[in-house]
């Protein structure tokens, strides 16, 4: 087992880097810092280039500054784990190539880790009774999906989204109701404001088993805004109507798998699970089970999940060689559908 993991993540828009050890078989956290790049906002999504531009000229320094954080060196570090993808391939790049530069002048092991897995890591840190089995909703800007993980390692996909993910959706709901990139946060705030009678969106696959869809809600949303003759005056109400058709979709469909599954815990992962409304909802209606929501610090994209998962998969033994490279898509290791789901 590694007494001190780095962990790095840069698939993405944010640079992270973070120190972890493990106490008593959980992960710890010893410091963990996120930058985000705000020039994204100009352009109201992440400009691939300018992303992998701006890794380049901060990952060092949030290396050093989660080192200082932590009270040690680089010479303390036992492994280093890093984003190996899914995500931008010039941003993981970035990433993947100091790791490997780092790893080989201390003369320490290293390990790709999958985006996605790193996720489900993230509740360890805060919920000592986390762990497998538990049934997943991950819920991100670029992903949605509904996992089994009948212990680490093992995941079995139940469903997942049709076309777009639901905190994409969040995002170009909030582009036109007017509010800035990344607009989660911004459209739950404002949902909280709204009449939840006035807009009454469609709640897409409602009934279909475990697969999700949000392009037809997103387009729902858009006829709408053009249709209102006061846009000022509704728009607490079309994101209140958007949030909750959204939510209740989510929550219907986890709150299904996890009776499907006999599982009684349910974690919610990934950016969207940022958002308070959809955890509180979810434990409402799953009553009976235990519902584990990371803080939002380890629910964006961050190094201490990634570090995690890594610890996960050095202590069994797993490296990653020099001839590691970044992907931009590709299975969890250890993902296969699950039976009787749709394919």
């Amino acid at each position: 087992m590694a007494d001190l993991v780095l962990g790095i993540e840069t698939s993405c828009d944010e640079t992270s880097a973070a120190l972890i050890d493990i106490t008593e078989g959980r992960p710890s956290l010893r410091s963990l810092v996120i930058l985000s790049q705000d020039v994204h906002r100009i352009f109201g999504g992440v400009v691939p280039e300018l992303a992998s531009r701006e890794h380049v000229k901060t990952l060092d320094p949030v290396v050093t500054r989660a080192l200082a954080d932590a009270g040690v060196t680089a010479r303390d570090i036992s492994a280093i784990a890093v984003t190996a993808g899914p995500g931008l391939i010039g941003a993981l790049l970035v990433g993947v190539m100091y790791a490997k530069g780092l790893a080989l002048n201390l003369g320490v092991p290293m390990i790709g880790v999958h985006h996605h897995e790193g996720h489900l890591f993230a509740p360890s840190f805060e919920d000592p009774e986390f762990g497998p089995p538990f049934v997943a909703l991950l819920v991100s800007g670029g992903h949605t999906m509904l996992l089994d993980v009948p212990a680490w390692g093992e995941y079995r996909l139940l469903g997942e989204t049709l076309d777009d993910a639901a905190g994409e959706a969040f995002d170009k709901v909030g582009t036109l109701l007017g509010l800035t990139y990344p607009a989660g946060a911004a459209v739950e705030k404002l949902a909280a404001t709204g009449n939840s009678e006035r807009y009454r969106f469609p709640r897409p696959l409602l009934k279909d088993q475990f697969d999700f869809s949000f392009s037809g809600l997103k387009t729902a949303v858009l006829r709408a805004v053009r249709a209102s003759t006061d846009l000022e005056r509704d728009r607490a109400d079309l994101a209140r109507g958007f949030q909750d058709a959204a939510l209740d979709v989510l929550v219907e469909k986890t709150t299904r798998a996890a009776r499907a599954m006999d599982r009684r815990r349910v974690a919610i992962v990934g950016g969207v699970a940022c958002n308070r409304t959809l955890a509180d909802r979810m434990r409402a209606r799953l009553t009976d089970a235990v519902v584990s929501v990371a803080s939002p610090r380890l629910n964006t994209d961050n190094a201490a999940m990634i570090a995690a998962a890594g610890a996960w998969h050095l202590a069994r033994g797993e490296r990653s060689d020099w001839h590691l490279e970044p992907f931009d898509w590709r299975p969890m290791p250890g993902l296969v559908r699950a039976a009787g789901t749709t394919a």
